[in-house]
Formats: structure tokens, sequence, C-alpha cells
């Protein structure tokens, strides 16, 4: 999980998109909160006016992203807003090989997993660009183990065995 995580800058940057500086670092994250606000319901519900998303502001020493100055529900932690943020950036061709390598699955195996075909797969591997879908897969298995072990399909070494023909 994500600790100490603090806000340092924030910009509007569309009418659901932030720009986010967090803990002082150099770069910058985005977060589209688009998909927040549309699951929030009636709280949240404000935020889909772009007057009021332009209003957001930091508060809380850095903890939270406020739309209200505090006052109110209106307002996003640090921590979440970080995951947000880092769910929605590209999987890369390296991240895919690091998660394969930290879960030690074959590359049929992984294909298998994300219902792909190898030659698919090896592709991710080194050039193509990853598909959302694969990369949500991919770190929704890893935070969550039990997604991996339900669907993951192991493969036996070696060539399958000949059937002896048809059973009498």
């Amino acid at each position: 999980m994500i600790q100490d995580i603090r806000i340092s800058r924030v910009e509007v940057i569309g009418p659901s998109l932030l720009s986010v500086v967090f803990n002082d670092a150099i770069h910058r994250d985005k977060a589209d909160l688009g998909g927040w606000v549309a699951t929030g319901g009636g709280i949240l519900a404000p935020l889909r006016d772009p007057e009021v998303f332009a209003l957001a502001g930091i508060s809380d020493h850095g903890a939270t992203v406020t739309w209200d100055d505090g006052e109110g529900d209106l307002s996003i932690d640090a921590t979440h807003l970080k995951m947000i943020a880092d769910e929605q950036k590209p999987f890369s061709n390296e991240a895919l090989r690091q998660w394969q390598s930290r879960v030690n699955i074959s590359n049929s195996e992984a294909a298998d997993f994300v219902g792909v075909s190898p030659s698919t797969w090896a592709t991710y591997r080194v050039e193509a660009t990853i598909p959302q879908v694969v990369g949500m897969t991919l770190r929704a298995a890893e935070r969550d183990p039990l997604l991996l072990q339900a669907h993951l399909r192991p493969r036996r070494t070696g060539r399958p065995r000949k059937e002896n023909g048809p059973t009498p």
C-alpha cells in the first residue's frame, strides 16, 4: 500500500482531469477523476460541473484535494488520488516483463491468463503497446494473488502424450 503520500501541487487541466505533484517530486502525474465522480452518487454530483471542478485545491497539509475548502464531502485523499493516477498510467513492456518475473509464470501461461496467443504475448514483452485491459488485469492480479491463482492454468513441460487411437 502507498504510504505517507502528500500532494505538493494540483492543477485542473480538464473537466475531470488533474495534474498533480506528489511529495515534491519533479514529475507530474495526471489523474482523470471522471469515473470516481460518476460513481460517487449524489455526494460527488457537484463535481460534474466544470466550474465546480475547477475549484480544486490542496487541504489538510497536502493530505487531500478538495473542492469545498475541506468543509464538506467534496474531496479525495492523496493516497487514493495517487492510486488512481498510477492505475491510469500506460503499462510498459518493461513492467510486463517484471510482472511476469515476479509471479514466475511462463510465456504460455501468461498468454493464457490474459487470453492472447503466445506470439502476441511475446510481442507485448518486446515492443507492442500493452492494451489497457491487459495492464489492468496484471496490476489487479498482483494486488490480489487469488485472481491469478483462480485463473492460471499451469502448463506441463514437454510434449503432450499421443493418444493410442479410439477406445473400443
